[in-house]
């Protein structure tokens, strides 16, 4: 009998920390997953576009780069034949555990990594103790790492219980782009979730604290905008251009002048631009990312019509053409007060937590707020809590880590709000 998940929380966090694959592209991930829940044992396992619709994924990477790491899964030895079925980047797996009769559980955790090269500092654990990653730029800088070792482990510990109902375990990718939290939620899977706990590491909370659910999700978009002008010489004709460079400037200076919304908190940003090819030619052709959010969906709304017409404006002032493609997106959804009490009664009794906050302020976004809508709007209950951890440096940074600590602690606050769910069913 393969050795006990529980019994080897740090090795299988530091496996998958060794390998981070971004979104879309997480195929050795899900085969390391498939292998791990094949020897747990599950009623039901499904990979891929068993999952959901591929044609409904968002941020989906351009066909030679998830070509790039389908071919490096596969010199790492991942199964050839479950690698076809994750054909065309369509990664993720959601395993099903069904006990008789009983309330339908869901639990969501993420499994896409970063575009961050990994500190190689003699001080930096992972580099240190030989997990860093090795991954080609990329690193789970975000604790994914983590969320999949506690997904697996719960599902474990739920299995060996004496759990009644339906415990449903999704492995979602592309979480960081916002692409896969949508195609989740329309999934079979997600159908009848009477409760669903999605969880995060860390987020500035401290080893021993938990946060039983969170409150104030940005809700957000992600846009990409290319301005399409007309090239001349700069010294010759320049009167002969339409000048795609200038569009992007004014596009940029007015982005940020777009007025903040009385009911609540609005956010704006252009954090990459590109444009032209030489400094004797009218750029003919720019290229933006951007973003809004909002305090709810509707700022989110708002944002997002202001910036658009804005970057629509800047393009027709300098004769340009705007193409605006709304890469992804994700509402605003709260915990629900009634699961954030069950969470945090069941985390005052945990070994090595000393703190217990009931909600916090979330701060950023993320794309389990559909799947926590549609369970809401179907009459279930759903958190998104925190276990804290002491990291070194924030998230999204190279030198980012987890106190390993902190896995155990995950794995019995989800398992015992599980069973505390399912026990109050009966």
């Amino acid at each position: 009998m393969a050795e006990s998940i529980r019994e080897r929380l740090s090795d299988v966090r530091r496996e998958f920390h060794r390998y981070p694959e971004p979104a879309w592209c997480e195929f050795h991930t899900t085969h390391r997953l498939v292998e791990e829940l094949r020897a747990i044992g599950v009623d039901e396992l499904a990979v891929g576009t068993e999952v959901y619709d591929s044609d409904d994924r968002m941020a989906v990477p351009e066909a030679d780069e998830i070509e790039r790491w389908y071919e490096t899964a596969l010199e790492r030895g991942a199964d050839s034949d479950l690698l076809d079925e994750m054909a065309g980047g369509n990664t993720g797996v959601v395993a099903v555990l069904d006990r008789d009769s009983g309330p339908t559980v869901g639990v969501r955790v993420d499994i896409d990594a970063l575009f961050i090269e990994e500190s190689t500092a003699d001080d930096h654990v992972p580099a240190a103790e030989g997990f860093r990653s090795e991954g080609d730029g990329t690193m789970h800088a975000c604790g994914h790492d983590t969320h999949m070792t506690w997904g697996l482990a719960t599902l474990e510990a739920i299995k060996e219980s004496d759990f009644e109902g339906k415990l449903v375990v999704f492995f979602q990718p592309a979480e960081e782009v916002s692409g896969g939290g949508h195609p989740i939620a329309e999934s079979r899977f997600a159908d009848d979730l009477d409760y669903l706990f999605a969880v995060h590491v860390g987020l500035d909370h401290p080893t021993g604290e938990v946060v039983a659910g969170i409150e104030r999700p940005l809700a957000m978009c992600h846009l990409d905008v290319t301005f399409e002008g007309t090239s001349a010489h700069a010294g010759k004709a320049p009167e002969e251009g339409d000048n795609a460079m200038q569009a992007l400037g004014t596009a940029i200076q007015n982005a940020y002048a777009i007025p903040r919304h009385s009911e609540g908190m609005t956010r704006v940003n252009l954090g990459k631009a590109e444009a032209g090819t030489a400094s004797n030619i009218i750029a003919e052709r720019a290229h933006i990312a951007a973003e809004a959010r909002g305090e709810t969906t509707e700022l989110k709304e708002y944002m997002k019509s202001r910036l658009t017409r804005t970057l629509e404006s800047a393009a027709e002032m300098h004769g340009c053409d705007a193409d605006i493609d709304v890469v992804s997106e994700s509402p605003r959804a709260d915990s629900d007060p009634e699961l954030v009490e069950v969470v945090a009664d069941v985390a005052r009794g945990v070994d090595g937590v000393d703190s217990v906050v009931p909600t916090a302020d979330f701060g950023a976004s993320e794309d389990v707020t559909f799947l926590m809508e549609r369970v809401q709007q179907e009459g279930g209950l759903a958190t998104y809590l925190i276990v804290g951890t002491d990291h070194p440096t924030s998230h999204h940074t190279p030198t980012f880590d987890v106190d390993e600590r902190s896995l155990g602690i995950g794995v019995e606050v989800l398992t015992n709000s599980i069973l505390a769910v399912a026990a109050d069913e009966r």
